[in-house]
């Protein structure tokens, strides 16, 4: 069975939804068996009232930006739609699922919590756990995992959502790069794996010398880093 997860983030008006706080910004990314499917999720909403300076300080979404966005009760059934059944990888999920329960019960006190209904993947918990006693914030992980985030100046939910998903497939185990989402023929549905058919030999491609070269500066890194190389001489 497929399995569907939803790497998500959020920026609030603030720290607390208890303190009246209020979600700006969802951004979400769809994974199918560890595949990127581009069936992403991304929205700006009014939070009908002010932003803290601090919170504009850390994201730079301001009331002005936001004043012709659409409130939460309008994106709310879409956005729950989006993420049932699935699971979430949150970094730090307390702080995301507190502010996206607390909008869903301002509109309906009787639904239950996202909790009942997705289950959620707190990727601090786990980078806590592979490796105590260090630093694992986003920053941290991409530095640890050699990812490039210097494009994140500012905090930002499907910025921070999409390098997310680039660390958490680091952190427990590689991802399938190839996206075949886009090569779907319309009338392949369901979980079948898709065959390509191709024609004639198979076509071997070798590495140039460029290529080679960095692929020597590539396990050069591994091993300095502590790994193994086990194809090297």
């Amino acid at each position: 069975m497929a399995k569907r997860q939803i790497i998500l983030d959020t920026e609030t008006t603030g720290i607390n939804p208890k303190d009246g706080h209020r979600i700006i910004e969802i951004g979400c990314v769809e994974m199918i068996n560890r595949r990127f499917t581009g069936n992403n999720f991304h929205v700006y909403i009014n939070p009908e009232r002010v932003i803290d300076v601090e919170a504009v300080a850390v994201h730079g979404i301001t009331n002005e930006r936001l004043k012709d966005e659409p409130k939460f009760r309008a994106i709310a059934k879409s956005f729950y739609d989006y993420i049932q059944g699935a699971e979430l990888v949150i970094h730090n999920a307390a702080f995301d699922v507190g502010f996206i329960n607390n909008e869903f019960s301002l509109l309906h006190p009787q639904l239950p919590p996202v909790e009942q209904y997705c289950t959620i993947l707190d990727t601090l918990l786990l980078a806590r756990e592979m490796h105590p006693g260090q630093k694992n914030n986003l920053d941290a992980l991409c530095r640890r995992y050699d990812i490039n985030n210097s494009h994140r100046t500012l905090h930002g939910a499907l910025l921070d959502a999409e390098i997310l998903a680039d660390v958490y497939l680091l952190m427990t185990g590689g991802q399938v790069s190839l996206n075949l989402a886009n090569e779907q023929d319309s009338a392949n549905t369901g979980d079948n794996p898709i065959a390509i058919k191709r024609s004639g030999g198979l076509r071997v491609i070798r590495a140039s010398e460029p290529e080679l070269v960095a692929h020597d500066a590539r396990l050069d890194l591994v091993q300095k880093k502590g790994g193994s190389c086990l194809w090297r001489d």
